[in-house]
């Protein structure tokens, strides 16, 4: 390994990143895939390598499509609602230069839009990523899954229908997501019942995963007025013990933050309807899937 090829590893490990944790939605199962990706890096005759990038990308997108069909049988036995492992996001990166290509992948970060890339096949998920997100063109994605080109277009057409049904029609300013989620705190920590329920749709719906680490409802709450209930329940006991929310980016969009005296300990996001109304609420307690807040701490 000569610092060249160190230095080539390094200035493409972002998106190898990105490119995992789209395919996986597991920050923790990302880094075991690059870290994977590295040592094969490490082994290989770069003199033979035309393209390092095309491929550390090719090498990821094995290695995390393996990794998802492993992690299916843990999924269905998983306990409560699986959502997406958070990150933080909102800092520039290399790959930020243009401003229509990193929009997209924003979309794809979301998580709303990783629980939709869930419902997937394995290789139908591949292919949306590498070409939706990354722009990567069918005949590159044929090489790397070892399919012709004709067979990746008719998976990334599935795909992209699939997800168009299911993914959410609109896509609200984040300064709108932002107030919401303000407000939604104020009325949650006060116990203002009519306040949520003037926040909320009435179909809203609330996963929480809590991973059964937590104590977080194990199915999904559905209808603004069980919903409403439910924080004004829990909304009292959120800052005990010196804890603190913050709002931060998170996925691409804005996010309460819990933040005790160790860092993270819980994280919601809310979706929005096209009158500023709340569809869907998405907590994550499980302190397995915080790593990616992990440079939040109180009063930090």
């Amino acid at each position: 390994m000569t610092d060249t090829s160190e230095a080539t590893f390094t200035a493409n490990r972002s998106r190898l990143v990105g490119v995992a944790y789209r395919m996986l939605g597991s920050l923790g199962d990302s880094e075991d895939v690059v870290q994977e990706a590295w040592l094969r890096w490490a082994r290989v005759d770069h003199s033979t390598v035309d393209d390092p990038t095309a491929f550390l990308v090719r090498t990821v997108s094995r290695l995390a499509l393996d990794r998802m069909r492993s992690v299916a049988a843990r999924r269905e036995t998983y306990v409560g609602p699986w959502l997406p492992e958070p990150v933080l996001t909102g800092r520039a990166g290399p790959d930020d230069q243009d401003p229509a290509a990193e929009a997209e992948r924003a979309a794809s970060l979301s998580l709303a839009m990783l629980v939709v890339l869930e419902t997937l096949s394995p290789l139908e998920r591949t292919v949306f990523v590498l070409h939706e997100a990354f722009a990567y063109p069918y005949t590159e994605i044929a090489d790397i899954l070892d399919r012709s080109p004709a067979a990746v277009r008719q998976l990334a057409h599935r795909a992209r229908e699939h997800v168009a049904a299911r993914r959410p029609r609109f896509a609200p300013d984040p300064d709108l997501r932002r107030e919401a989620t303000e407000r939604f705190l104020r009325a949650s920590l006060h116990g203002d019942l009519a306040a949520l329920l003037e926040l909320l749709a009435p179909d809203a719906v609330l996963w929480a995963d809590g991973g059964g680490k937590v104590r977080a409802p194990r199915r999904p709450i559905r209808g603004a007025d069980k919903i409403a209930r439910f924080f004004v329940a829990v909304g009292g006991e959120a800052l005990s013990s010196g804890a603190t929310m913050e709002i931060v980016e998170v996925n691409g969009g804005p996010a309460a933050v819990l933040v005790g005296p160790s860092g993270a300990e819980g994280v919601l996001q809310l979706d929005l309807d096209g009158e500023g109304r709340v569809t869907d609420i998405r907590m994550v307690g499980n302190p397995d899937k915080l790593g990616g807040l992990a440079s939040l701490t109180a009063g930090g």
